[in-house]
């Protein structure tokens, strides 16, 4: 049987780029369920939330900031360590880069792995990956649990709330406006990928995050959503899937089947639902895999390699 083409390495197709205003202060760069960034207007200075790809790439949201203001960008905000959301942060030249202590962690243990791999899995999204600086994207400040940003009057708290997409995830919030950048804990009409996930952990976070109550909310892909509405579908669809393969993988699993029988039973279990979904067809047998260590015996997720990923993707779709 014939091999589907390696991840997403066929899709090469540009995406529509969307500049959404939110307030007078937050801005969602968002590309048709291409990875998102968050921007922050303060008094005095400006704030990014994940950075893109690459330097190159990053240049379009520089512009789109300037548009609308001369204010420095002062602050970078790492969501998490993936590096399609770190990468692009040198062209910034932000004061400060910021993430969690668990995401740092992650970058010490696993950075470089990780650069290798989502670099050959998806190369639209490291276009120009040569204006990527040597080594990898370092945070200057750390935190634990939380820790406010002020721009000028307008406070930024920076929340981990939980694990869910990684053991590291942080979310922005600006608290007097009630708008939350989730990173990806939260996709809409895009499909959570799950490589890293703790799957028992991650519905427990979007409670945390639903808690906040926020009325508007930048995924990680997929559009801008404002309104109490479109924030609930947003928590509600990642929350769903999350659930039915968690659901699906730990059946499969404690009825003692291999990883392959499992991988084809949820892969017909979840595509009537969620098969329209942004990179779904890419993300499936990383989310089973990592779902069925869950499930089995690994707590924590497995480093990902170029070689192991190209070794789960022929044993699976092969």
């Amino acid at each position: 049987m014939r091999t589907k083409t390696f991840a997403s390495q066929a899709d090469l197709q540009d995406k529509q780029v969307s500049f959404t205003r939110l307030s007078d202060n937050a801005y969602a760069y968002t590309a048709e369920g291409d990875p998102n960034t968050g921007i922050i207007i303060g008094d005095d200075s400006v704030m990014v939330i994940d950075t893109q790809a690459t330097p190159a790439m990053a240049q379009d949201v520089i512009r789109r900031i300037r548009e609308i203001t001369d204010k420095p960008i002062r602050y970078v905000v790492l969501s998490h360590y993936h590096a399609v959301r770190v990468f692009g942060a040198s062209a910034y030249a932000a004061d400060h880069v910021i993430a969690s202590r668990d995401t740092y962690d992650l970058i010490v243990e696993r950075g470089e792995q990780d650069k290798a791999s989502e670099i050959g899995r998806f190369p639209r999204l490291f276009r120009n990956v040569e204006s990527v600086p040597p080594g990898l994207t370092w945070p200057t400040i750390t935190f634990q649990g939380a820790m406010s940003v002020w721009l000028g009057r307008l406070e930024v708290q920076l929340l981990q709330l939980g694990r869910g997409h990684t053991k590291g995830d942080t979310v922005a919030w600006i608290p007097s406006q009630r708008i939350l950048f989730s990173g990806d804990l939260v996709e809409f009409d895009a499909t959570p990928y799950a490589g890293d996930a703790y799957f028992q952990d991650w519905p427990h976070t979007l409670d945390k995050l639903a808690a906040l109550q926020p009325v508007a909310l930048v995924p990680g892909r997929g559009a801008a959503l404002t309104g109490p509405e479109q924030v609930a579908a947003g928590l509600a669809g990642t929350r769903a899937f999350i659930s039915d393969m968690w659901r699906e993988v730990k059946a499969g699993a404690d009825a003692g089947k291999n990883l392959n029988a499992v991988y084809k039973e949820v892969y017909a279990a979840l595509q009537p639902k969620y098969g329209r979904w942004v990179i779904f067809d890419h993300c499936m047998p990383f989310d089973v895999t990592r779902c069925y260590d869950e499930a089995t015996r690994y707590a924590d997720p497995r480093i990902w390699t170029a070689e192991r990923d190209r070794q789960m993707w022929e044993t699976l779709e092969s």
